[in-house]
């Protein structure tokens, strides 16, 4: 039984210590957050698990063999580095780290210790993303033209981070695993309405080889929640809705073929209007899928499609997505 500790009970952390709880192969044994009001709700709900106020009490426990870090970004290099060097291997809420080279210094000692990092991009592990994924392996939608995202609502504001490290991460994490391929440059733009220097809206182009672009919408500002993803191919098109309760995917046979007649400069553009079907989708809870995928890691090693490696990926593209966006629609290369 891998036995976990949980650093931070906020918004995310009661997802974490409920997955691990139930999930095949582990526990929670511990949980540590500063305010003492959610200690007392962690001790009604989970009268069996330890608490504490103490980070370090936590970190050195002998009965932790593995922590869990679901705290504000700024905070992820320190505590996940002294969870490391206590030998712990850990798990860590998204975005990886505020900065490439905190990411890369997590991932050597990690390295260095024999220790797995894990990073929550739950999304790879839904249904959904997993049903798409396979569509492209199988070649359903042909070679890739674009991925069109949008992940938008009205808030969760965040006090330290702006719109592209709070939604973006997921949209990028869905786009290197599905594209399977990195982008080579990134330009974006957004805009700041409150005076706190943070951006609340914010639009990321991410520009690939074999013309393949990528575009994200992020946007604390909007007055419906809209989580839609539009990938297009040269056999089918796809349409995912994260919020659709039944035909989450569905694939159109649509499409446009663009050819010249000989001697002729004029385009002869054929479209192609087929059926339209929605492929069967997994409802297992995402988190608990990657909450059991990373007992397995821990215990037995391989490999996972959301290791350091990955979170170093992300961070990468969020990085340069931020310079880009500070230097008004700069193009940056990643």
């Amino acid at each position: 039984m891998l036995r976990i500790g949980v650093i931070g009970y906020g918004y995310w952390g009661p997802n974490i210590v409920r997955n691990f709880s139930t999930a095949n192969g582990s526990e929670v044994t511990m949980v540590c957050d500063m305010n003492q009001q959610t200690l007392k709700k962690v001790k009604k709900s989970y009268p069996q698990i330890n608490v504490t106020d103490n980070i370090d009490e936590l970190i050195k426990k002998p009965e932790v063999d593995a922590i869990a870090i679901c705290t504000p970004v700024f905070t992820h290099h320190d505590l996940a580095k002294k969870a490391l060097e206590e030998g712990k291997s850990v798990f860590l809420e998204k975005p990886f780290t505020y900065t490439v080279a905190e990411a890369e210094d997590l991932i050597e000692l990690a390295a260095k210790k024999n220790l797995k990092l894990m990073v929550d991009h739950t999304f790879l592990y839904t249904g959904a993303v997993r049903k798409i994924r396979q569509l492209i392996d199988d070649s359903i939608l042909g070679n890739l033209y674009y991925f069109d995202s949008v992940r938008v609502n009205l808030g969760l504001f965040q006090h330290d981070v702006n719109v592209v490290w709070d939604l973006a991460p997921h949209d990028i994490s869905i786009m290197d695993y599905i594209i399977g391929e990195k982008p080579q440059a990134v330009v974006a733009t957004g805009a700041s309405h409150f005076g706190r220097g943070l951006e609340d809206i914010a639009y990321l182009t991410f520009y690939y080889d074999h013309n393949i672009i990528a575009h994200i919408n992020a946007n604390w500002l909007s007055p419906v929640k809209v989580r839609t993803t539009l990938i297009g191919g040269e056999k089918k098109m796809l349409v995912w809705n994260d919020l659709e309760p039944d035909e989450k995917i569905k694939i159109y046979d649509k499409g446009v073929k663009v050819k010249t007649k000989e001697g002729q400069y004029n385009l002869l553009v054929d479209y192609r209007s087929g059926d339209m079907w929605a492929p069967k989708v997994e409802q297992t809870e995402a988190l608990k899928l990657m909450a059991e995928k990373f007992v397995d890691y821990v215990k037995n090693g391989g490999t996972v499609i959301n290791d350091g490696i990955a979170g170093l990926n992300n961070v990468r593209m969020l990085e340069a997505a931020n310079k880009s966006l500070h230097n008004k629609g700069e193009i940056t290369y990643i």
